[in-house]
């Protein structure tokens, strides 16, 4: 997960960039402005912002508004101002600083943004073996003169048989086809 740091002292942002960094985070910006800190997720695929209340160009809750998907916000702040947060999606820790709290606290957002990720991952492979699947079973359809219940149950099937995924089965029936 790559993490952008923005405070409106940039010597707080670096501070705090290098304590993150000592316990194995990759902290790809640190910043005293949101335009930047935006500018920068915008490369990104996604990870987390971690903020300070009133940065030099805008409040967190602007920041937040404009951040791109795939982007968390992590709220550093007093406690006084950590009651104004109504926004339920924003992480907060609050100020002074405990750095053991940070730390857990980033812990616990990497594992939460590294399972969407391996979920989303998963999710686009299934529509890739979606994809191989019905090929196989147009081709089945078209060569064997199969309607595509029987196409189907033919994949499933010798899937059954053989041991092995129904998209393995698929491959071989486009390999043989000389479609893949």
């Amino acid at each position: 997960m790559q993490i952008i740091v923005v405070f409106p002292k940039i010597q707080d942002a670096k501070n705090i960039m290098n304590a993150i960094v000592k316990q194995g985070f990759d902290v790809v910006l640190a910043t005293t402005t949101g335009a930047q800190a935006i500018s920068k997720a915008n490369e990104l695929d996604g990870g987390l912002i971690i903020s300070g209340y009133k940065l030099m160009d805008m409040y967190y809750a602007d920041l937040y508004e404009y951040l791109p998907k795939g982007f968390e916000l992590l709220l550093m702040a007093s406690k006084a101002k950590l009651d104004n947060c109504y926004n339920n999606s924003i992480v907060c820790v609050e100020m002074p600083l405990r750095m053991r709290e940070l730390i857990e606290t980033l812990n616990m957002i990497s594992y939460r943004y590294e399972k969407q990720k391996k979920k989303k991952k998963k999710l686009e492979r299934k529509a890739a073996d979606k994809a191989i699947i019905e090929r196989a079973k147009s081709v089945l359809m078209e060569r064997n003169h199969m309607s595509e219940e029987e196409a189907h149950y033919y994949l499933q099937k010798t899937s059954m048989d053989a041991g092995t995924a129904l998209v393995e089965v698929a491959e071989m029936v486009l390999s043989m086809q000389d479609i893949i």
